[in-house]
């Protein structure tokens, strides 16, 4: 199935809990990042048991230190 990662299509499996989609494209263990998934916030401590639809948007966005 297909879904948008920061605006960039990307196929799937059928079911796939987010926490698995996050680590294929190399984000589970990082720290500092923040997902919402059709404009609503997915706390961490859910990415596991979250299972992705069809044509969901995934926005993932990492925190940077700065001036």
């Amino acid at each position: 199935m297909e879904v948008l990662i920061n605006q960039q299509p990307f196929t799937i499996s059928e079911k796939s809990p987010l926490h698995q989609v996050l680590e294929q494209r190399g984000f589970s263990s990082a720290k500092g990042i923040a997902v919402a998934v059709n404009d609503s916030v997915v706390p961490r401590d859910t990415w596991g048991e979250y299972i992705l639809q069809p044509y969901d948007k995934i926005m993932i966005i990492r925190a940077t230190q700065g001036g």
